[in-house]
């Protein structure tokens, strides 16, 4: 059977529960950056300067969609952008490295200093990924321009040193509360440029939100009504979201079938066919384990992607943030897995 509708139309379409003849296959950006070292080199647009310059970051996120196969654009290529704006100093990496933060603003969450609206957008790095996701959108009209968000949890985690932050959940609600409505205010502002601009999708990865870290209660209390705001103000635009959590999901299971958001991406220790099973309503996304695209033999690839085909995912996509060393063929193995189901 062949193709039926452009990436675009088959991504939304899935995030609206509606049928396709395949599953997309996507990689959605931010922490999940498809930028690797072997396209860098074949193409010529590198980073850190990519993660600099507007044009520079369109070039690369074409590059990445047009070698690797994954059915999207993905902008921005990490997850520092939102606490550089807020505050935090950051190391820019290299080819190899992506970026990190290089010492977090403040020590304690009392002393977070709140910056003016839409801090985040006045950020010069936000304005290359502004027009990068423009002109992506313009240039390429079938083709979904995911914006990728850092959640809530992990941007806090970036700007307060994340071993207190993580104690002062606990021990300063009061203050942790503001902090938490604060960051995801400026999320949102954030989220509303990037949808303004052009973006198809926000997909909004939040690692720090796993429940090894927070547990039940805490990812309850915090995480939960977080994105779920981010989320509301988003489907009041017509926007769809992803998002991802991390980790061993068991311990918040109940409270990620309250999560607003229109696709839920998981970790590779995830079984998301079980997922699904006790929430028929879930739509699915992922799990190819990362560790896996990275060292394993095109042909495991090739076959745990049927294998995941196999289960009913709905989107296919890496498990979580890909190596810059992992090989371009192992993930043409994957995205070709995936679009030879449309023929099979």
């Amino acid at each position: 059977m062949a193709d039926v509708f452009s990436p675009k139309e088959r991504l939304l379409r899935v995030l609206q529960k509606q049928g396709v003849e395949r599953p997309p296959v996507i990689c959605p950006g931010g922490m999940m950056n498809a930028a690797i070292v072997d396209v860098m080199r074949a193409t010529g647009h590198t980073l850190p300067e990519a993660h600099h310059q507007g044009n520079l970051m369109e070039d690369l996120a074409y590059d990445v969609h047009e070698l690797t196969g994954f059915e999207n654009f993905g902008v921005p290529f990490c997850m520092t952008i939102e606490p550089e704006a807020l505050g935090s100093s950051i190391d820019y990496g290299s080819l190899q490295c992506e970026p990190k933060i290089k010492q977090e603003k403040f020590p304690h969450v009392k002393d977070v200093v709140f910056e003016a609206k839409d801090a985040i957008g006045k950020n010069k790095r936000a304005g290359a990924v502004l027009g990068a996701i423009q002109e992506l959108s313009k240039k390429h009209p079938d083709v979904p321009v995911i914006g990728s968000l850092s959640g809530p949890l992990s941007t806090a985690a970036s700007l307060v040193d994340p071993m207190i932050f993580f104690k002062e959940l606990i021990r300063e609600k009061k203050d942790a509360h503001r902090v938490i409505n604060y960051v995801t205010e400026q999320l949102i502002d954030w989220a509303i440029l990037m949808a303004d601009n052009g973006a198809t999708v926000i997909s909004i990865a939040d690692p720090t939100a796993t429940g090894e870290i927070l547990g039940p209660r805490l990812f309850e209390e915090y995480a939960l009504p977080a994105l779920n705001r981010i989320v509301e103000v988003l489907h009041k635009m017509g926007r769809p979201v992803i998002l991802h959590i991390c980790g061993d999901v068991r311990m918040v299971k109940k409270h990620l079938f309250a999560l607003a958001g229109d696709a839920l991406s998981v970790d590779a220790m995830v079984n998301l066919a079980a997922l699904k099973e006790e929430n028929t309503s879930l739509t699915t996304m992922g799990n190819l384990s990362t560790y896996l695209l990275e060292s394993g033999s095109r042909n495991t690839v090739h076959h745990t992607a049927e294998i995941l085909l196999g289960k009913g995912i709905d989107i296919l996509a890496p498990a979580c943030g890909l190596s810059t060393s992992t090989p371009l063929e192992n993930i043409i193995a994957f995205t070709g897995a995936v679009k030879e189901a449309a023929h099979a």
